[in-house]
């Protein structure tokens, strides 16, 4: 059986903030607000992953408390591949998405599908990554925040 689960995600652009994409820090002199690093990417990859598995979302499983304030969002996506696992299924693929008019992120799309797959535990060509611009429109391209969008297909044995 396959199953497949969609995510979105977005936070706003912020100073004194670490920008985190995939589980990868890139050089900006900004960073995403959030209760956690604020890795849109991986949050988006998330909910996809909760959704394919029927689990809910990641508000649910990983709620804007004390225990997460700050919490590298690689660990929240470990918990989640453990609940994925418990149900019985297993990562066939992830897709991604990452809209955000700067910085240049093509430099570091393969430093995060690697990082990626070694904790959705998948080869690398397992996931895919790619970055849009928005030209300059909207929230993104007016450097207001980014926003990721994530599709996975979760095998499961029947």
């Amino acid at each position: 059986m396959i199953r497949f689960g969609i995510g979105y995600d977005v936070h706003k652009l912020v100073a004194n903030r670490k920008l985190i994409l995939g589980g990868v820090e890139i050089s900006h002199p900004l960073g995403l607000e959030a209760h956690s690093d604020g890795d849109v990417l991986i949050h988006a990859l998330i909910d996809a992953l909760l959704g394919a598995a029927a689990l809910g979302d990641i508000g649910q499983h990983f709620p804007m408390t004390e225990e997460f304030k700050n919490i590298s969002s690689v660990k929240l996506l470990e918990r989640t591949c453990e609940l994925i696992k418990a149900k019985g299924f297993s990562v066939g693929n992830a897709d991604s998405i990452i809209v955000a008019q700067k910085p240049k992120l093509a430099p570091h799309i393969l430093n995060m599908r690697k990082r990626l797959a070694e904790v959705l535990n998948v080869d690398v060509d397992a996931v895919s990554v790619k970055a849009k611009t928005e030209e300059g429109l909207g929230f993104t391209g007016t450097e207001q925040g980014i926003a990721a969008y994530a599709v996975v297909a979760l095998e499961k044995a029947t």
